[in-house]
């Protein structure tokens, strides 16, 4: 039987469309002033963004763990800040949305809403209006992480990738390189853009550079010897970022397994093949963004529902699990993982 928030949930989700119309409407007469130098293409991207907000809060009461409602609203006062939007435009949105939601959803409903929508705008209101650099002094690696972000920002990929190559060449583990250059320099990348100091043209370009990177590192990856061990690596459907599922692949692959890494995108029906043709004992599912938690919780059902769970262990990981630990239980997987060595250790206490 679902809860009270599930219905909440559901209820939005329905009227997603209609709700975040009425929403920007409301704002629009409200705060004419405001909201109307922005013009029809301002009010499209308006209606966008109050989307997402309604998304994030519906998966976050589909869960029932407001931590992931309240680590977007955080994330999105810092975006707006970088937008140099009004100081008040995140509260007088979430307000509008608060009034609408009031009104439209059946009383127990939008009780259940308001209560994550209020938590989350409370909480937010004290989050730090500005990031710290995800590249961190100290770190035996901070150097070349630092050089390595600044070649791929003046779009020098082959300067980042001489450096990286240079290091693996001089003995440097390359799960260091993966785990403190790669990771810490995506993450810095993406605070980057949510502070508007990138374009999303920069972003892509970094990643893709990353990836070609990786791939550069191969000949060290396939280098171990084999342990017979086998696992599939996913994206679920829908989920565009991909280099988080690839990195835990190639951990396997240089601890000695047979990785099949199915990448970005990937319906149920093709991870459900590709486990079974393996005969995987491990599938290591990721997603980065908060509304593909339902994705991952169905493809789960479906591994079992298909009686593939006998032999095959599922661990999930990416960053809606990194804000709430104990959402893996949520979407009955076997385990979750931080980043990929902890993917490596679990995957070892799941299958012994």
């Amino acid at each position: 039987m679902s809860t009270i928030y599930q219905q909440a949930a559901q209820a939005i989700r329905q009227q997603k469309d209609e709700l975040a119309e009425t929403i920007v409407a409301r704002l629009y007469e409200s705060q004419s002033v405001v909201w109307k130098p922005f013009g029809d293409p301002g009010r499209a991207k308006s209606v966008r963004d109050e989307g997402y907000h309604l998304t994030y809060l519906s998966e976050a009461l589909d869960v029932g763990d407001p931590a992931l409602f309240n680590e977007y609203l955080a994330w999105a006062r810092v975006f707006y800040a970088g937008l140099k939007f009004r100081e008040d435009m995140l509260d007088t949105t979430i307000g509008a949305t608060r009034q609408v939601l009031a009104q439209t959803l059946a009383s127990p409903l939008a009780q259940a809403a308001l209560e994550y929508l209020d938590a989350a705008l409370a909480a937010s209101r004290h989050s730090p209006a500005a990031l710290p650099s995800f590249i961190e002094t100290g770190n035996p690696l901070t150097g070349l992480a630092r050089a390595y972000l600044d070649a791929l920002l003046l779009g020098d990929r082959q300067a980042a990738s001489r450096m990286i190559l240079d290091s693996a060449g001089q003995g440097t583990d390359i799960k260091d390189i993966y785990l403190e250059v790669f990771q810490r320099s995506q993450r810095e990348i993406g605070r980057l853009w949510q502070t508007n100091q990138i374009s999303v043209a920069q972003e892509h370009y970094c990643t893709a550079a990353t990836q070609m990177v990786m791939s550069q590192l191969y000949p060290f990856i396939f280098a171990s010897a084999r342990k017979g061990r086998r696992m599939v690596a996913t994206c679920v459907g829908g989920e565009l970022h991909e280099i988080g599922a690839r990195m835990v692949a190639d951990f396997f692959e240089m601890d000695g397994w047979d990785t099949y890494f199915l990448g970005a995108n990937t319906p149920i029906e093709a991870v459900l093949r590709a486990v079974a043709e393996r005969e995987a004992e491990l599938l290591a599912i990721s997603a980065t963004m908060t509304f593909h938690i339902d994705k991952v919780s169905s493809l789960i059902s479906e591994v079992r529902r298909a009686g593939l769970d006998g032999r095959t262990k599922m661990l999930v990981g990416g960053y809606p699990f990194n804000i709430a630990p104990t959402l893996w239980r949520s979407v009955q997987a076997d385990g979750y993982a931080r980043d990929a060595r902890q993917a490596l250790e679990m995957a070892e206490s799941l299958l012994t």
